[in-house]
């Protein structure tokens, strides 16, 4: 029974894996999907747009679980609700006053803030192998993003911010989604957080719809596969893979968005961005295949 036990988390892994390395794939489309958007619309409203559009569909398909939510479900999604929308202020103020290269380079630092927080807050060991892709991946994410003149200014420190509080979501996403609904929190959480980004651009901003065949397509993929996708599947894959595995999945999101950007925006990446690719593609091997011996370990000894 226990062996069949272990079979069934490590399926269950590999699953989660799947579905992470999916949302990962539209996270990295999200970058080419919000130049087009920016277009028509400013960024908070663009932002309020996508998680309400993303609430009302996947509230509609999930109407009867939400209805059963109770009140921790709800607290927890509006922490985490707030954590998303610091995130796209931080990220948004932040890409005013520096560099895309520097933004892409210190939010994706998120990928080495996650065992961190993990091991401070959860005390959750760090396996072997995914240590050692932690310590590769920002080498590669240096490579593919950061510029030769890296400046240190107030926009960098609002994208460290961004990166602090993106890894206190996936952190927090996998505690929240062993106590409660995972479908329910994944949604409720986006509903919050369209609320309050809405604050945000009426306060700040002229809001408005999208105009255009582009702006419109490009706001229905964000808010459709990229926010209520995205975020629903993180929650539910999340129950079944630590913080710091499912960050090292997340830290392949620049090498879609640089693949997806050639491939639609003709944009065309260094020498030394395709080597910072490869090397991240090689960090998220590394992890997995320690994660894998670990399991495979554990099943040799309840044999």
């Amino acid at each position: 029974m226990v062996f069949c036990g272990e079979a069934v988390i490590l399926t269950n892994q590999t699953r989660a894996d799947l579905m992470l390395f999916i949302v990962t794939v539209f996270w990295g489309a999200s970058y080419m999907l919000t130049k087009l958007a920016l277009d028509v619309l400013e960024p908070f409203n663009l932002t309020a747009l996508r998680f309400i559009i993303a609430f009302v569909i996947s509230a509609l398909i999930f109407w009867k679980k939400i209805l059963k939510s109770d009140i921790k479900t709800i607290k927890y999604s509006l922490i985490l609700a707030v954590l998303l929308v610091g995130m796209f202020i931080s990220m948004s103020f932040g890409l005013k006053n520096t560099t895309a290269s520097n933004a892409g380079f210190l939010i994706s630092l998120a990928v080495i803030i996650i065992p961190i927080l993990s091991y401070v807050f959860l005390k959750q060991k760090i396996e072997r192998g995914v240590l050692i892709g932690v310590c590769i991946a920002p080498i590669g994410i240096a490579l593919l993003t950061l510029n030769s003149q890296l400046e240190v200014s107030g926009g960098d420190l609002l994208c460290i911010l961004c990166a602090v509080l993106s890894a206190a979501h996936v952190v927090a996403m996998g505690v929240f989604t062993k106590k409660v609904d995972s479908i329910s929190l994944g949604i409720l959480q986006l509903g919050f957080a369209g609320l309050l980004s809405i604050v945000f651009s009426i306060f700040t901003e002229t809001v408005r719809l999208p105009n255009t065949t582009v702006s419109w397509g490009a706001t229905l993929g964000l808010s459709i596969l990229c926010t209520a996708f995205g975020y629903i599947v993180q929650a539910s894959a999340q129950q079944h893979t630590s913080a710091t595995h499912a960050g090292l999945i997340f830290s392949l999101e620049p090498v879609f968005s640089a693949i997806l950007g050639f491939m639609f925006l003709k944009e065309i990446l260094p020498m030394r961005g395709y080597l910072g690719a490869a090397i991240l593609l090689l960090s998220v091997l590394i992890a997995e295949i320690g994660f894998k011996q670990k399991e495979e370990n554990a099943e040799e000894v309840n044999i």
